[in-house]
């Protein structure tokens, strides 16, 4: 392979690490409130207790 093809290659072996590494860097940093975190529960299992009824239905 020609020195090009090597230089792309590396280049883009490069470029999916340096992606990887930036998404695991920032995979922690979203922080979200106490309330939302709240709400969120309290919408799932509402979600949660109507399937379940729905499923005891049929």
């Amino acid at each position: 392979m020609p020195t090009i093809g090597w230089v792309f290659v590396i280049l883009a072996l490069a470029l999916i690490v340096g992606g990887l590494m930036i998404l695991r860097n920032s995979a922690n940093s979203m922080h979200i409130s106490d309330e939302k975190m709240d709400k969120i529960r309290k919408r799932k299992a509402e979600l949660e207790a109507r399937e379940k009824a729905e499923d005891d239905w049929k």
